[in-house]
């Protein structure tokens, strides 16, 4: 009851700041109205078989998901008892990608964390288990989870120091929330530890979901289709900016100025985090005085021979455009606030990979690629002109870099076969 009363006033002091970005045409927040009062409206009923909710915060966790759904579908069915697997996200962007990788009648707003809400979706989804991507503990969705006889795992459990050191503070309430956890399947030793100190009751380490989650061929359809679409030549250098974050842009388009002249192939792409952004992107490359086209436009238009920038503004396609680029930038990772994006899938398809300094959501996936010298680090715009143009004047250079990469990422993977059979171990058996 005290914990509701704490999430209202929460609640009304966030209110002013929901309606701002939905009247302002800004990536709106998922569902809250929904969301609040738990509604799961228009899943499909539970089959016969045995049900698994699993929850990804985002378009990554979600992705990841996807990918381990896949391999519980075909370990179980080797077993001959095929769950029933349902998502949930809490964004706009994983909703929708929660609705095209596991259909629109299995993917639902995940309930905020109130008694009521938590209560009633989980009396209209009626899971066998609970699965939760990386980190998403919340008191009465685990509370409400228990009283229910309903496990609750964890999988790429990933937990960084500042989030140990603030669970750690309200440890009687974390080592609650742990200790109605069955298992959690941490991605390194470092993340198990930390877990277990939190009061983790059994932790067992499965490595890095994220491995496995990427692709990494460039013949791929969708990579040459995309390429075709865009008008890209074999002997074109494509220097693409992905998962990008203000001024990230500004900085890749200045480098690409810097760069055009003495290569003149080179092709930029820009793939914005935030597709609400791209109205300013746009704006921001017409002052630079830079000729562009959308993304959006290619298939009426079709490539534009004198554009060399491509300003990517559509959604669910990044994973495939990386399979374009000859030197890729990862962004979310120059200013300190939000903790870098995935470099995995740029380097699982051996393009030269740098990131900026900033990069605590990876932090183990980072380490193992500066540790086999498959990644560099950008301090600011111009450490990443001077990265750019190193791999464009040593192509060898950036060749061998990008061949590290890959070769990590394939030594890497594993992880998600490993956890599929610890999630349908955890599913309770029929009576």
């Amino acid at each position: 009851m005290m914990l509701d009363v704490a999430y209202l006033l929460l609640a009304t002091v966030a209110l002013p700041w929901v309606v701002w970005r939905w009247l302002s045409g800004r990536r709106p927040v998922a569902a809250p109205w929904t969301r609040f009062r738990g509604d799961v409206g228009g899943l499909a009923s539970a089959q016969a078989a045995p049900r698994i909710w699993m929850h990804g915060v985002s378009v990554g966790e979600v992705q990841l998901l996807a990918v381990l759904a896949a391999e519980i579908r075909r370990q179980a069915t080797d077993g001959g008892r095929v769950p029933d697997l349902v998502v949930s996200s809490s964004t706009t962007t994983g909703l929708e990608l929660a609705a095209a990788r596991f259909g629109v009648d299995r993917a639902f707003p995940c309930p905020l964390d109130f008694s009521w809400a938590v209560s009633r979706a989980l009396d209209r989804v009626r899971p066998d288990l609970l699965v939760l991507g990386e980190l998403e503990l919340w008191p009465n969705l685990l509370a409400a989870a228990t009283r229910l006889h309903v496990p609750v795992v964890v999988v790429n459990g990933r937990i960084s120091a500042r989030s140990a050191a603030g669970y750690a503070r309200i440890a009687p309430l974390a080592r609650r929330m742990l200790g109605q956890v069955a298992l959690v399947a941490a991605r390194s030793e470092v993340d198990a530890e930390r877990f277990r100190s939190l009061g983790a009751r059994e932790v067992v380490v499965t490595g890095s979901l994220k491995f496995d989650g990427v692709r990494g061929d460039r013949r791929a359809a969708e990579v040459q289709s995309l390429s075709r679409l865009a008008g890209f030549r074999d002997e074109d250098p494509v220097f693409l900016a992905g998962s990008t974050q203000d001024p990230e842009e500004r900085l890749a388009a200045e480098a690409f100025l810097a760069l055009r002249e003495t290569h003149p192939g080179l092709r930029l792409v820009i793939v914005p985090r935030h597709v609400e952004r791209c109205d300013d992107i746009a704006a921001l490359l017409e002052r630079r005085g830079l000729r562009f086209q959308r993304r959006s436009r290619l298939e009426t238009e079709g490539a534009d021979p004198v554009a060399r920038v491509l300003l990517v503004d559509t959604t669910g396609e990044l994973a495939w455009w990386w399979g374009t680029a000859t030197v890729a930038f990862v962004g979310g990772s120059l200013d300190g606030r939000r903790g870098g994006q995935n470099m995995l899938e740029p380097a699982a398809y051996g393009a030269a990979v740098a990131f900026g300094p900033y990069t605590r959501n990876f932090r183990d996936e980072v380490h193992r690629l500066l540790d086999a010298d498959a990644a560099c680090v950008v301090e600011d715009g111009s450490a990443l002109t001077a990265f750019v143009a190193r791999c464009l004047g040593e192509p060898a250079w950036a060749e061998a870099l990008g061949r590290r990469a890959a070769t990590l990422v394939a030594s890497q993977r594993g992880a998600t076969s490993a956890t599929a059979r610890l999630v349908l171990d955890r599913l309770p058996q029929p009576t």
